[in-house]
């Protein structure tokens, strides 16, 4: 991105590795945000998801408790809280009492998805696709439990009022971009998995955005999936329990994270099938002089104004060593960028 500067950020699904138990991934989540705050990263954000053995980021709000109780500086927030699966005023009530516990430091990403398969998100809520449904409907609702002007509604949210905990739209379709654009609030865009609309979401947004007292102007975020090592085959090679997971979620297989192998042409082959490819497009994978030209060249395509890095990897040092060179390399980029970063809402930096 030219002559600006670009934030980095951190989205964990805290993966479970094979051997691994679940209280040690979530310490390693919490390593991973203590290495991402010593790195300057802006923020690091929890995915939602359920009935999988291989992912421990389910009680969103817990981890993000967990995670700002024992950091400093960094933002910590949902990436995201998948909205029709709950009721807007427990969620406003929740991130209201984070948002008092550590302030300035939460932020609230929504999400229409369920986070699961179709059983179990009926076995969440009942009302489930109808929620889905009424995604804009019950975004307005959590904007209005926040607001001051909500003390004298009949139904309030009291401990939310007034914290000014910053909402983004998360999204993979053009539908999300639409409604953040409508409503003036941030983007962020899941090309970690879901590539196909990246940049035809990212137009509409920008075309159709309205200010609003939340953000003067657009402010968008993409996932990517990072994979950064000493060499280019040692990446490569950290990068195939990525591979071996997506294959995992498209035949149905729910296992935790296998160690990494050799680039196996079989494996390579894999990588072409274009369900694999569609999903792991966005994915940058080597030694640190070659990731940062993938960057720059996907900056320079979609400048958007934050990237937000998926690294699944099965041990956590080789994670914490990604991290840093990631910050390296972001650093470099946005150390040639000499104009003033120009994000900025009414309220604040995002």
């Amino acid at each position: 991105m030219d002559n600006q500067k670009v934030a980095y950020s951190i989205l964990e699904l805290a993966i479970v590795s094979e051997g691994n138990s679940i209280k040690q991934t979530l310490n390693d989540s919490l390593a991973l945000a203590k290495e991402a705050e010593a790195n300057d990263y802006r923020r690091i954000w929890f995915a939602e998801h359920h009935n999988s053995d291989s992912i421990a980021s389910s009680a969103t709000s817990l981890l993000i408790g967990y995670v700002a109780e024992n950091t400093s500086t960094i933002k910590v927030g949902s990436g995201g809280i998948m909205l029709p699966n709950h009721s807007p005023l427990i969620v406003a009530e929740q991130f209201g009492t984070l948002a008092h516990l550590y302030p300035g430091r939460i932020d609230l990403g929504l999400g229409r998805a369920p986070g699961t398969d179709q059983a179990t998100a009926k076995a969440i809520r009942s009302d489930f696709m109808k929620a889905a449904h009424s995604f804009p409907e019950e975004v307005s609702k959590i904007q209005r439990y926040f607001s001051p002007e909500n003390k004298n509604a009949p139904v309030r949210a009291a401990v939310a009022e007034g914290t000014e905990v910053p909402v983004y739209i998360l999204g993979s379709s053009p539908d999300s971009a639409h409604l953040a654009a409508q409503k003036g609030l941030p983007y962020a865009f899941a090309s970690h998995f879901a590539s196909t609309h990246l940049l035809n979401a990212l137009k509409i947004y920008r075309q159709e955005f309205r200010p609003s007292e939340f953000l003067e102007q657009p402010y968008t975020m993409a996932g990517v999936n990072v994979y950064i090592a000493d060499t280019d085959e040692e990446a490569e090679r950290l990068f195939t329990s990525l591979i071996r997971m997506f294959v995992g979620v498209l035949t149905g297989a729910k296992e935790p994270l296998h160690p990494p192998t050799e680039m196996t042409n079989e494996l390579k082959d894999l990588l072409q099938h274009p369900a694999v490819n569609q999903m792991l497009k966005y994915s940058f994978v080597g030694r640190k002089e070659t990731v940062k030209k993938q960057i720059q060249a996907f900056l320079g395509q979609t400048q958007v104004n934050e990237l937000i890095a998926v690294s699944t990897m099965y041990d956590i040092h080789d994670r914490l060593k990604s991290a840093r060179l990631f910050a390296e390399i972001m650093a470099e980029i946005n150390g040639s960028n000499t104009k003033e970063d120009s994000r900025i809402s009414n309220k604040g930096e995002y």
